[in-house]
């Protein structure tokens, strides 16, 4: 099991990500991680409505908040869902901004 990191504040600048997704009706995820925390979230096609809900509950959340409490939902039948797919790429935007920090 992986252990998410920690960001400290302005540790970090932030960093436009683009996420490409799979297994989901949206296609790609755009948002900044600045400061650990997560903004601008948008997504590319899906459910507009859900998804402009999510990008507004997100707005200025912690990263590993947001992963913890998204990571592992399903959207019906399939085995990932639009807010698992942004839990992995906060995750993944996390774990390349402490790589490139070291």
């Amino acid at each position: 099991m992986s252990r998410m990191v920690t960001l400290e504040e302005n540790e970090i600048p932030g960093r436009f990500v683009n996420y490409k997704t799979t297994g989901t009706c949206s296609t790609e995820i755009n948002f900044e991680l600045r400061d650990g925390r997560i903004y601008s979230v948008s997504f590319v096609a899906g459910c507009d409505g859900n998804l402009k809900a999510l990008g507004i509950l997100a707005e200025g959340m912690d990263a590993e908040e947001l992963v913890k409490k998204l990571k592992g939902l399903h959207c019906g039948r399939k085995n990932t869902s639009c807010g698992d797919q942004l839990a992995a790429a906060v995750a993944q935007a996390v774990a390349q901004a402490i790589e490139q920090a070291v």
